[in-house]
């Protein structure tokens, strides 16, 4: 998988520009990463996937982000897609599976977007979600909901529903300054019946035994998801800045100062600047991966992480995105008026670093308070955990 990725990226890089005029991917770079297998890399063997472990998700976005980081976003995101389906019921794989194994799938996962109520076999949903990558090329969308009920003694129930396309709306409304090729558009759901196959409860996948477990038996399939979560799109981060390091480096090897005409290569700052670049895209590296890691081996072992663990694991992928954040923005400053044309891809490396950071998975502020208050005995506040 890791040769195949790598073939892809003189393509990808050509098409680029084109990617972001598109506000999606083009059809034939879609095409590119189905042929390759690459959306199917988590997708359980019974359905022709290759069932690989969770760090391929990283090793492979970090390369495809090399190249556009648009491409990598979406690859990442539809390829989980058929990870997290191997853990929903049987028939729900079946129905989606059954009819096309190439079936992609897309998703929002914000949670107080919708409100499901119980009915009989099933769930009425309805709501107006953000953010649902690659949306347009999709056949059916994971939408993540709050369950209501007349009981307040029942508590929050959080759960995840997945609908065919004909089920909801997409709304284009993806008109954006970074990662502009992803189609993260809105969807919209008025009123839709979700039969229960087609649904799981959040916490159904907190690590352990999942509903489609026994179908599924691979560790890959009983890993907590949603502690996991930020690895889902953490190697798009860093293919996007180790691309942007590469760039650099190359650029000032042979670049003479606009002002003095002294060597570029030989002025301290520059040597200092691409160490401490690569130094925290090495880091980040080296924590991204020793995450995944870390979580299939507790997994093979039958172990479900602790929610101390569970939490470092968003803390640190969070930590690791913004060190590939802060990265690209050195380098940006680094590179001077050269990294404003639009012509040249700094400018956008850097606006797809700062829309990676936006999203709430790489907010440090918010997985490193939860982390804290776990470590000091308060309860987390993070419900998907």
């Amino acid at each position: 998988m890791i040769a195949r990725t790598k073939a892809l990226i003189p393509q990808l890089k050509e098409r680029a520009v084109r990617t972001e005029e598109l506000r999606r991917l083009p059809p034939e770079t879609e095409r590119d990463l189905h042929d390759a297998g690459l959306f199917r890399l988590l997708q359980p063997k019974r359905f022709g996937g290759a069932e690989l472990d969770y760090v391929a998700l990283v090793d492979c976005a970090d390369l495809l982000a090399q190249a556009d980081a648009s491409v990598a976003w979406n690859f990442a995101n539809l390829a989980s897609h058929h990870w997290m389906l191997g853990m929903f019921e049987p028939q729900a794989q079946e129905l989606v599976w059954g009819k096309d194994a190439n079936a992609l799938i897309a998703s929002s996962f914000i949670f107080p977007a919708g409100r499901a109520t119980k009915v009989e076999g099933g769930y009425r949903l309805r709501g107006s979600w953000p953010f649902s990558s690659g949306v347009a090329s999709c056949e059916w969308n994971m939408l993540a909901s709050v369950v209501s009920s007349d009981d307040e003694a029942d508590g929050i129930e959080y759960r995840i529903f997945l609908l065919p396309k004909g089920d909801y709306k997409i709304l284009d409304t993806w008109n954006v300054a970074g990662l502009r090729g992803t189609g993260s558009s809105d969807v919209e759901v008025r009123d839709a019946f979700v039969a229960d196959h087609m649904t799981v409860a959040v916490g159904d996948l907190a690590g352990g035994p999942s509903p489609g477990s026994v179908f599924n038996p691979n560790p890959l399939y009983a890993l907590p998801v949603f502690s996991l979560f930020p690895y889902v799109l953490s190697g798009v981060a860093l293919g996007n800045a180790q691309a942007c390091l590469d760039d650099y480096i190359e650029a000032v090897r042979h670049r003479i100062s606009t002002y003095n005409r002294a060597k570029l290569s030989d002025f301290q700052s520059t040597q200092i600047k691409i160490a401490d670049a690569s130094s925290k895209v090495d880091a980040a590296r080296l924590i991204m991966r020793s995450a995944c890691i870390e979580a299939m081996d507790d997994a093979r072992c039958g172990r479900i992480p602790s929610i101390i663990a569970k939490t470092r694991y968003r803390r640190d992928g969070a930590f690791s995105v913004n060190l590939c954040t802060e990265a690209v923005s050195m380098l940006f400053s680094a590179s001077g008026a050269r990294g404003l044309f639009t012509t040249g891809v700094l400018q956008r490396q850097f606006r797809d670093a700062h829309a990676i950071n936006s999203h709430l998975a790489f907010n440090f502020d918010a997985a490193g308070t939860n982390y804290g208050r776990v470590a000091l005995g308060l309860p987390s506040e993070n419900l998907t955990l």
